[in-house]
């Protein structure tokens, strides 16, 4: 009598996160039209049937794999003080030559010029990161601050750490974020505040 095989138990969480961490993986390599729902399930260690099960879309799935790439903090964290030091200090540490990649940010360029992702990325960087930063800037018109704050962001990280420019990558990254700090106050300090430098002696003493 031969022995029997151990029945090896279905745990749907697990199933559904290995989907998704392959899917973050694929998706963050490859940009949307290219990460297949073959190469996704091969990935996760289960078949193209079970992640139409479990998300419902390749569509579905992409959002989901958004959301997982945007909602942790990256570069803006969730401390209001010294905001725009904090977020110059992360992004220039972050896009140095030696340091580990920002995925969200390879995501959303390999995807975002695709017709059938554009409104997904729009929306996970408005509803995480965007939400975050305007979510800490006093004010009016905190959404196009830190949208503003996030073009900055986003384009100092395409120049030095995809494209590579010869200056910012040699950089010093505490010039670099000194730079970068005072780029940012402009749009983290409410607009009419005058900056540190221009406001002057304290008169109110003496």
């Amino acid at each position: 009598m031969s022995a029997a095989h151990p029945v090896r138990r279905r745990d749907g969480a697990a199933t559904r996160e290995a989907i998704l961490a392959a899917a973050v993986v694929e998706f963050t390599e490859h940009g949307y039209a290219r990460a297949g729902v073959r190469q996704i399930a091969e990935r996760a260690g289960v078949t193209a049937m079970m992640i139409n099960r479990y998300f419902g879309s390749k569509e579905l799935l992409f959002a989901q794999a958004v959301d997982r790439a945007f909602g942790p903090p990256t570069v803006v964290g969730d401390e209001a003080a010294g905001l725009a030091r904090s977020i110059a200090q992360t992004l220039a540490e972050r896009t140095a030559p030696d340091a580990e990649r920002l995925d969200p940010f390879l995501l959303l360029l390999r995807s975002a010029a695709d017709p059938e992702a554009v409104d997904i990325v729009r929306r996970g960087v408005e509803t995480h990161v965007g939400a975050r930063l305007a979510g800490q800037l006093d004010g009016p018109d905190a959404e196009v601050r830190a949208q503003l704050g996030l073009a900055v962001i986003a384009g100092t990280w395409l120049l030095r750490s995809v494209l590579g420019t010869t200056a910012l990558v040699a950089a010093d990254n505490e010039r670099l974020a000194g730079l970068l700090a005072d780029m940012l106050g402009s749009v983290t300090r409410p607009p009419g505040l005058p900056h540190p430098s221009e406001a002057g002696p304290d008169r109110t003493h003496g």
